[in-house]
């Protein structure tokens, strides 16, 4: 058996730290899954936040200088995250409700452009599977759009939770891969 050196430990360290991550992804995505409301109000939630942060880096931005005109501007933008975070964070079923047609909207808006890219492509190998992507995307973009009020209760959250999920396995499959190379480099 070959010694180890700095950099497979390292590898074997951040494989390691990976398959934790993945694990703690996969039990995230589940349980959005499983209670998507809950999960939905902690984006709504989490979006507040994120735009009261970014309203106060624009306040920050503005005493950069750079003239009038851009101070202006960073302070009109930081003074319109800051109410839509506000509004976030008091009112997150309002909020989750705004997120959701939000959602909806770019989701159809993906559907229409892969499917004018289908016909733009549609010559090329496996462009199909643009067409069926996009028929897929205005189908759930639909549901969600006709759906809504209600379907704020679940659209994000099972969204997010399958996101999570998925990501959870790609990573633990890329930290068991890696482990396995590590063993194979160290015999």
């Amino acid at each position: 058996m070959a010694t180890e050196g700095p950099i497979l430990k390292g590898a074997r360290r951040f494989s390691g730290w990976l398959i934790v991550a993945a694990i703690l992804f996969i039990v995230v995505g589940a349980f959005a899954i499983i209670e998507p409301a809950v999960a939905g109000l902690g984006v709504a939630l989490l979006v507040g936040w994120l735009l009261i942060f970014g309203g106060v880096s624009h306040f920050i931005s503005a005493f950069e200088g750079g003239g009038a005109r851009r101070v202006l501007f960073q302070i009109l933008a930081g003074v319109v995250f800051l109410i839509g975070g506000y509004y976030m964070l008091t009112h997150p079923l309002l909020g989750l409700g705004t997120l959701t047609l939000l959602l909806a909207a770019v989701i159809l808006v993906a559907g229409v452009c892969e499917i004018v890219t289908y016909f733009r492509l549609r010559s090329e190998q496996a462009s199909g599977w643009m067409l069926a992507n996009g028929i897929l995307a205005l189908v759930l973009g639909g549901m969600i759009w006709l759906h809504w009020p209600s379907s704020s209760v679940w659209a994000i959250g099972t969204i997010v939770g399958v996101n999570l999920l998925f990501t959870g396995v790609t990573r633990l499959m890329v930290g068991l891969t890696g482990r396995r190379l590590i063993r194979h480099a160290t015999a």
